[in-house]
């Protein structure tokens, strides 16, 4: 089954490395590494390194647009470009290699005007199928409506696809007003949207048991970084522990994730099973440097080693 991706700010990612971050001083830095970047654009990434059919629908502008092009064909992904006059935003992350730690540096995304992001809406009704996956990711530019993903999710009901969503603050709250199928929150971005303390996995729960019962999301798959994750549905509750790895890079590990998930809802799947997936492919991008994110061996070799357990 074909999976549809919308990215609606999508950046070029940049990475580099530096021996020590010193302020006021010129930094000699490692060649840069550039990837096609933004929530919907990596989750179709993962989608296609694990043989799944995906295309990915995203607004590209300017020098930044065409290289967002070039990268997206490199990656063997169909990508469906509806061109805007703003250019397209670069992203970038540097390791200080003296110390391990990891800095990363987010640019404000090319603003939209009305008929730009309404051609993409149009854009993604002509290639939905119904029974299809859509997954809708990332935040949102300037000059796009909070509303942008419950319009999303109207769509979606109106073909008959399933919404995927990983969004956060006010476009993730009034998507979830309209139902989507499945909603991958962080730890963060369930805490800022629940009215419950959620500070333990009991509030957890509560949280989102209440998001399920109040008609928001079908399933919701809350990922706890190096503490693993825990999949709800309205009559299931699971969990899942990262195995022990060395992170070398925890950018990217978010969209793997929910790229495995769907790749294996969507080859007929359970959503235990895909949990699983997600979970390894989640496990497998911090194993590599940059803006890199999960490869199809390190998926497969984790996903024997992930336990799956009822709660």
């Amino acid at each position: 089954m074909t999976v549809v991706t919308l990215t609606i700010n999508p950046a070029i990612d940049i990475s580099t490395s530096t021996e020590t971050i010193v302020a006021s001083r010129k930094l000699r830095c490692a060649e840069a590494r550039r990837d096609p970047g933004g929530g919907g654009i990596n989750v179709a990434r993962v989608v296609r390194r694990l043989g799944g059919s995906v295309s990915a629908i995203y607004p590209a502008g300017g020098c930044n647009g065409h290289l967002l092009k070039r990268l997206i064909d490199d990656e063997g992904l169909e990508g469906l470009a509806i061109p805007v006059t703003a250019e397209t935003r670069e992203d970038f992350t540097v390791v200080e290699r003296s110390s391990g730690q990891q800095f990363r540096f987010v640019l404000p995304g090319a603003h939209l005007a009305e008929n730009e992001w309404q051609a993409c809406l149009d854009l993604l009704q002509t290639n939905l199928q119904p029974n299809a996956f859509l997954v809708a990711s990332g935040s949102l530019p300037p000059g796009v409506p909070d509303d942008f993903y419950a319009r999303v999710a109207r769509i979606a009901k109106k073909y008959g696809s399933k919404l995927v969503l990983d969004t956060s603050g006010m476009p993730l709250a009034a998507a979830l007003e309209e139902g989507v199928y499945l909603f991958k929150p962080n730890l963060r971005e369930l805490q800022e949207l629940s009215t419950e303390a959620a500070v333990d996995q009991a509030g957890q729960l509560v949280a989102i048991r209440k998001i399920i019962a109040g008609g928001g999301a079908e399933i919701i798959a809350l990922t706890l970084g190096s503490e693993g994750a825990i999949l709800v549905t309205r009559d299931t509750c699971h969990l899942a522990r990262t195995p022990e790895i060395q992170a070398v890079s925890t950018v990217g590990a978010g969209d793997s994730f929910l790229g495995a998930m769907v790749w294996r809802l969507a080859a007929g799947g359970a959503v235990t099973d895909a949990f699983r997936y997600g979970v390894a492919a989640g496990s497998a991008a911090v194993l590599n440097p940059g803006t890199e994110l999960s490869k199809q061996s390190d998926v497969e070799r984790l996903c024997k080693d992930i336990a799956v357990v009822p709660l």
